[in-house]
């Protein structure tokens, strides 16, 4: 499944920047719904390019159907991303730690000054193999990415407020 997500954040485009390599803001992340951890496992910079990884728990409540497929408390998964700081543009592919069978994700970001907001637009494709549920799984996923993004959003705009 194909997606798209358009974020517009209160912050300008530095500072938004700025945030989403800063493990400080990164470890942050478990405020947001559904989020059970983030931890930052690595980060290295190269002039304008962060590479970085970061784990995070999915802790939600789950149908019966999923729970006899997967176990949540093995819903772990890393976030392996490129951020170009000089572009503004970041490429991401979600490695899951267990059932890496059964999920592949993967994303690009961009993003635009708007006044005093960010435009962050968020490209990718998820694909979830599991027989006759994993249409409806997706739907979930990006249901949760959807309300993760206007969260995230909210949690970025304070940070930069708060700086």
């Amino acid at each position: 499944m194909d997606f798209q997500i358009v974020q517009k954040i209160d912050g300008d485009l530095d500072a938004v920047e700025a945030a989403l390599v800063d493990p400080a803001f990164l470890v942050r992340m478990t405020e947001l719904p559904k989020l059970g951890s983030a931890e930052v496992i690595n980060q290295e910079r190269d002039g304008d390019v962060v590479r970085q990884q970061v784990r995070y728990l999915f802790e939600a409540d789950l149908s019966g159907a999923v729970t006899k497929v997967v176990d949540p408390k093995l819903l772990t998964w890393v976030e392996d991303s490129t951020c170009d700081l000089a572009s503004h543009r970041t490429t991401c592919k979600i490695l899951p730690d267990h059932y890496q069978d059964l999920l592949s994700a993967r994303f690009d970001a961009e993003m635009t000054a708007d006044g005093g907001q960010t435009i962050r637009t968020i490209s990718g494709s998820l694909k979830v193999k599991i027989l006759l549920v994993g249409g409806r799984v997706e739907r979930s996923i990006l249901g949760g990415l959807e309300e993760n993004a206007v969260a995230q959003a909210a949690l970025l705009a304070a940070w930069i407020a708060a700086k």
